[in-house]
């Protein structure tokens, strides 16, 4: 049996990496001009819960095993494949088992954009996630903030993406100037099932930890920068009951303290060029501080028990109407989803280091 002094150099390793790798983001991330900022999309009507071409489609139950769950899934493929074909998609098929010892599939989809001259285990991926299943109970509950409305910013910050992604891309591979940390992004959009379908009394985030799990067993070739699929996660970013009104969301893991003030520095510029539709009394992200979460497990928790910084884009309180079936699209705050849209897409062209391709 391996000595305690095994285990804590274990866990000081990897904290060290952790550190080793924020670092070197840190001083990589520049924020984008107030020029860049105009021309960040909100989405517009691709958000309406009637006919929006991102958002309608996922406001219906879609408990796992159920057509609606299937339609889903079928909405993520067919956007990407017609309206991002570079991007490659990945499934993580699974099986977990319940409580009640019955078995139930998993599937999680990763859509990835990576620089075309990396190999494999050289690139580092900013990865943005939500969970795209529903509550079973109460019998046709929709989950709009919860989370539907997450996973309709995610495709939308994957297409405000791509073509600035392609620009670098295609002018770093000219240059030869691949290589390197800061140079050598990806992004990964991940869309979680197995958290909500099964209505268990304890969160159970079967996705998440069939993934988690998976990427870390993947071994990358000797002589790879990183060891595991999983170590290539620059940064893990959950999003989850987003689209209510008034949100106020805390800054809740202390390594990631940095990234949560980055964000919160992208909206006020954005609320001071007068770019986003909402005006509250405070901002979506108030607080210049670290707050100790206290409740509220998600499914980042299999990632940072494997040692992935992680930012829980999460409201505290919760949306008033979570888990009941007034958690539809008439109870949406559309101004709010559109700049949740906008901040989200933002930090991603910052993380990303999109002023290199940027024309002032």
């Amino acid at each position: 049996m391996p000595s305690s002094s095994v285990f804590a150099s274990f866990h000081l390793s990897s904290t060290c990496l952790i550190l080793c790798y924020l670092f070197l983001f840190t001083n990589a991330y520049k924020p984008l001009s107030t020029s860049f900022l105009q021309n960040i999309s909100s989405g517009s009507s691709d958000f309406d819960p009637k006919n929006g071409v991102l958002l309608s489609p996922i406001l219906r139950p879609r408990v796992p095993g159920t057509a609606g769950h299937t339609a889903v899934q079928h909405h993520f493929v067919d956007f990407f494949s017609t309206e991002l074909p570079r991007w490659t998609l990945e499934w993580h098929n699974s099986t977990s088992k319940l409580s009640s010892g019955i078995e139930i599939p998993i599937a999680n989809l990763v859509f990835r954009r990576e620089p075309p001259w990396t190999k494999e285990g050289q690139a580092n991926y900013l990865t943005l996630a939500a969970h795209y299943d529903s509550k079973k109970t109460p019998e046709g509950f929709i989950g709009a903030t919860d989370s539907a409305v997450p996973c309709a910013i995610l495709m939308h910050v994957a297409r405000s993406l791509d073509r600035y992604v392609t620009q670098m891309h295609d002018e770093m591979a000219a240059l030869g100037e691949g290589g390197t940390v800061d140079m050598d992004m990806g992004i990964q959009i991940v869309f979680l099932d197995g958290k909500e379908g099964f209505n268990e009394e304890e969160p159970s985030f079967y996705g998440s930890k069939a993934l988690s799990e998976t990427w870390e067993k993947k071994i990358n070739p000797a002589g790879s920068r990183y060891p595991n699929a999983l170590s290539q996660i620059s940064i893990f970013v959950l999003l989850d009951c987003l689209g209510a009104v008034n949100p106020a969301i805390p800054s809740y893991y202390l390594l990631t303290h940095w990234v949560y003030k980055k964000m919160a520095s992208l909206e006020n510029r954005l609320r001071s060029n007068s770019l986003l539709e909402t005006a509250p009394l405070s901002p979506f992200l108030p607080n210049s501080y670290y707050q100790a979460r206290q409740g509220n497990l998600d499914d980042y928790v299999p990632f940072m028990e494997r040692g992935v910084p992680f930012l829980h884009l999460l409201p505290s309180p919760l949306p008033q109407n979570r888990h009941t079936m007034e958690d539809d699209g008439a109870h949406l705050d559309l101004p709010t989803v559109r700049d949740w849209a906008k901040i989200v897409a933002g930090l991603a062209l910052e993380w990303l280091d999109m002023m290199e391709v940027w024309p002032e």
